[in-house]
């Protein structure tokens, strides 16, 4: 079983080989989920594979963002120096540059966890496409994991500590909408790390707890998982070198049998150097939410009392060179090393070097008397650029004209009232309602108007459906109904053309801006779809503590949230999209379909909009508005970064 360890840094790298990780994923300057992290140059990727390989061990380099149609170029030109430079796989997201790294270049494709695959017939579907490892969806339970490894024939990856994202990965639209940093772009601005209310609940409702799935490694070994992924490429060499050396051992003795897999003094540095709160997380479908505070804080140490500037509490496990940081409710006061002075037989005592008040405090350790030593190890290992040359690539031209259309209207319902309010102005229904689909079935056959049954949103369960037409949301559900006539929602991150598989229609992402747009739909022969109206989902998350009702951040915007019979929670925007005088820019595009969502919305309301979207009637622009509260274009303009 492999461990794979996180890169964001030279220092993280060189503490990956030094705590003995079997393999390392990192990304370039472009094309990485992480942004924000140092990343690295080209010549420094070359010089990180070669330094990997003299260790023993391999790299995977992220290209795990979705691939905008005018970047495609340039990601290629990427990967095929990667490919010239020997790294062990690349990890992909967007499922339009992975058939064209197929067709061209023999380095290993792995699916990235933004991928959403959280079954077997995604596996399956993986599989199909040439790609060689799949790393699972975090939300996904033991027995789940078990299932899958046990029946797939290519390699499974699972997240075995670290940050646990509240939403779906490859699902969250939050922070695109909530500032323009795509999530998808590996510029996520972290919402879910904010405070907010709903009803009376209030904190940071939204924050997980970090991964702690050392008691999972034996089950995991027995299912055939192939490697066990450490997140964290934001985060310091420290945690990088001990995360990969207790996770190292803990593999070593769940191999000999051995107990305790991890020693209490192990669990004490990994809480030192980087703690949110600890969970099973959904390995072992334990409470995976934090909400007191959304930061790293280390090990929790208890009360202290300060009594005219002196610092007094039990010394517990703290020894001289250990760093401690003192809490005022939620507020840091501030922080220090202990000397050998401060500790007075089981107690510390001591004058920290900064003003405090007398009162209770709540103290953590934050440093390690162990620190130094490892910077000394980290500081052993030395890394040499190599050269990386990046060759232009280039892909045959697909621009075409789109004849001007009139765009179908297709409608998303959840009820029958609502569908009877809209199909005098619908081309076709997308049906979310969880009852009476014949009775909806046979509303829409009576008019003459296309009936689509709409999946569930997600589902760990894999259930074909009944139905012929079918709008899809995952790859999974894709797999599951190939063989029907297969529509795409938003969900599935079209971003450009080359994105597989290709589908009846697609629904193109909200992510693109207009002439984003006109370049996917340039090169597409097939029918698309682009959302005109309704609130967008913003997260979908397996979160059992989340209540149903307005979710409120601390500007008093205002989410709707809503629980499907699945047991996912769906954060929708606070805001209406809108593009009914847009639709003329859309018809020239080329659009086939626009997607108006009136799920959860009163009949009156939703036979406005349709009237309005039928007769194009712009006197009812700001009615419309009016009647929607907020409204916005979303990204229609300016797009994601």
């Amino acid at each position: 079983m492999e461990l794979l360890a996180p890169v964001g840094t030279e220092e993280a790298l060189k503490a990956a080989v030094a705590g003995g990780a079997d393999a390392v994923y990192l990304g370039g300057k472009n094309f990485g989920a992480r942004h924000f992290a140092s990343n690295f140059s080209d010549r420094l990727l070359a010089g990180a594979i070669k330094l990997t390989h003299d260790h023993g061990m391999r790299t995977y380099v992220t290209v795990n963002t979705l691939i905008k149609e005018a970047e495609m170029a340039d990601a290629l030109s990427f990967v095929e120096m990667l490919d010239a430079a020997e790294a062990d796989a690349v990890i992909v997201q967007d499922r339009g540059l992975l058939p064209l790294i197929k067709e061209r270049f023999s380095i290993p494709v792995h699916a990235s966890t933004q991928m959403a695959i959280h079954s077997s017939a995604g596996v399956r579907w993986a599989g199909e496409q040439g790609i060689e490892r799949v790393i699972l969806a975090r939300e996904l339970g033991l027995e789940q994991i078990k299932e899958i490894a046990e029946n797939s024939q290519i390699g499974i990856e699972v997240f075995i500590h670290g940050a646990l994202c509240y939403c779906f990965s490859g699902q969250c639209l939050f922070s695109s909408f909530l500032g323009g940093r795509s999530g998808n772009r590996g510029m996520c601005a972290q919402p879910c790390r904010k405070s907010y209310s709903i009803g009376k609940k209030e904190g940071y409702l939204l924050s997980t707890a970090d991964i702690f799935g050392v008691a999972s490694i034996p089950e995991l070994m027995r299912s055939g998982v192939a490697s066990l992924k450490i997140e964290g490429r934001m985060r310091s060499p420290q945690y990088v070198y001990l995360a990969s050396k207790i996770y190292k051992k803990a593999i070593e003795r769940a191999r000999e049998g051995t107990e305790p897999l991890i020693t209490d003094r192990e669990r004490e540095l990994l809480e030192v150097v980087f703690n949110r709160g600890f969970s099973g997380g959904y390995l072992t479908d334990q409470e995976v939410m934090q909400t007191a505070f959304p930061e790293s804080r280390g090990r929790p140490l208890g009360p202290a009392l300060v009594t005219n500037g002196r610092l007094r509490m039990p010394r517990g496990v703290l020894e001289a060179g250990d760093g401690i940081s003192l809490y005022l409710g939620n507020e840091k006061v501030g922080g220090f090393d202990l000397k050998a002075s401060d500790l007075d037989g089981a107690n510390v005592i001591a004058s920290p070097p900064f003003a405090m008040k007398d009162g209770d405090y709540t103290v953590y350790k934050t440093k390690d008397r162990e620190f130094p030593g490892i910077e000394g190890l980290i500081s052993k290992i030395k890394l040499q650029e190599r050269e990386a040359v990046r060759r232009s690539v280039e892909l045959p031209p697909k621009r075409m004209r789109r004849n001007e259309k009139a765009c179908e209207l297709s409608f998303y319902v959840s009820s029958l009232a609502v569908l009877k309010a809209v199909l005098p102005y619908a081309d076709r229904v997308y049906y979310d309602g969880t009852k009476q689909d014949a009775e909806a079935l046979e509303l829409c056959q009576g008019e003459g108007k296309e009936f689509v049954k709409m999946l569930p949103r997600l589902s760990l369960k894999e259930s074909p459906s009944d139905h012929d037409r079918v709008m899809v949301n995952t790859i999974d559900q894709y797999e599951m109904n190939k063989e029907r006539t297969v529509y795409g929602s938003y969900h599935m991150n079209v971003f450009n053309s080359y994105a597989t598989p290709k589908l009846h229609q697609s629904t193109l992402s909200p992510e693109l801006n207009q002439e984003e747009l006109l370049q996917v739909l340039s090169g597409s022969e097939g029918r698309c779809e682009v959302m005109a109206f309704g609130r967008l989902e913003l997260m979908l998350s397996r979160d059992p503590s989340l209540p149903e009702g307005t979710l409120v951040d601390d500007r008093g915007v205002r989410y709707p949230v809503h629980r499907d019979p699945e047991g996912f929670v769906h954060i929708l925007h606070s805001t209406d999209l809108l593009l009914l005088d847009k639709t003329p820019e859309l018809r020239s595009m080329g659009v086939d379909s626009l997607g108006i969502d009136v799920r959860r919305r009163h009949p009156d309301l939703a036979a406005f909009v349709g009237r309005s979207f039928k007769e194009l009637d712009m006197a009812n622009l700001e009615e419309l508005r009016r009647k929607c509260g907020r409204s916005s274009l979303g990204h229609y303009r300016k797009g994601v970064f």
